[in-house]
């Protein structure tokens, strides 16, 4: 994913929260052309090892590309879609992974909602 320049790389161990899959791969990507090329080329280097994708979604419009290596499933975003749907948010349980060689991704800032009080009774003179 690096290799093609995406930003924003996370991977996060979500095993303990869900049967789903072990790890999440996160990656932005500029355009959806920067998008369908990660998709690209992770798909050729895992295929090459011997780790053919279960299955592949979103290749064509490549705002969205979802790649499932069974216990491994790669999101990779274009920048707005990726804010949209807020993954990281989703599963802030997980554990994050730390990539060789990449400074650690920063976590977006939780938007707290003001909570709101009810007012107390007023006290009427009878």
């Amino acid at each position: 994913m690096l290799d093609k320049k995406a930003t924003d790389a996370v991977v996060l161990q979500i095993a303990p929260l869900t049967s789903i899959t072990d790890y999440l791969v996160i990656g932005s990507a500029d355009s959806d052309r920067q998008a369908s090329a990660i998709a690209d080329h992770i798909g050729d280097i895992l295929s090459r090892s011997g780790n053919k994708p279960l299955s592949i979604e979103g290749n064509r419009s490549s705002q969205w590309v979802l790649m499932d290596f069974g216990d491994v499933i790669v999101h990779i975003f274009r920048q707005d879609v990726r804010k949209h749907y807020a993954l990281e948010r989703l599963w802030a349980d997980a554990k994050r992974i730390a990539i060789p060689g990449e400074p650690p991704a920063t976590q977006p800032a939780a938007t707290s909602k003001p909570v709101k009080r009810k007012k107390a009774p007023t006290k009427t003179k009878a």
